[in-house]
């Protein structure tokens, strides 16, 4: 894969507005690990205080997209406050050598951790020369 197969679709850090011209909703951009190797890709995204069911992730025409709701669970009034708890929403072109179908995604203490692997005709295999 190219070193530049793999590209976000945005380059802003802080929370933004998806889709500026449609929705005032804000969504928070999760830190993410994406690492290929030889199988695929293995990306790691941090989701603090997002419960398992609230977790999308969807592959549709190269875009991988991952959203999720996080809610807070203290009860009673905030008195001082250094972060905010929000809908996370993050994007990627990635390449249609993956296989999609056999992607498989855990989410373990506020982690989610997605491989996709590469599909076989994409792998790259050694072919055996024959002495004639």
């Amino acid at each position: 894969m190219a070193p530049n197969s793999l590209t976000e679709r945005n380059d802003e850090r802080n929370a933004q507005t998806r889709e500026e011209t449609r929705s005032n909703e804000r969504y928070i951009r999760p830190a993410v690990n994406i690492v290929e190797t030889e199988e695929g890709l293995f990306l790691t995204a941090d989701l603090p205080g997002v419960a398992k069911g609230d977790i999308d992730v969807n592959v549709e025409k190269g875009i991988l997209t991952i959203t999720a709701l996080a809610k807070s669970t203290l009860m009673g009034t905030p008195v001082y406050s250094e972060f905010q708890l929000g809908n996370y929403y993050r994007q990627f072109t990635i390449p249609e050598s993956l296989d999609h179908e056999k992607a498989k995604a855990d989410f373990v203490n506020g982690i989610l951790t997605l491989r996709i692997p590469k599909a076989e005709i994409a792998k790259p295999r050694r072919i055996e020369v024959q002495i004639g």
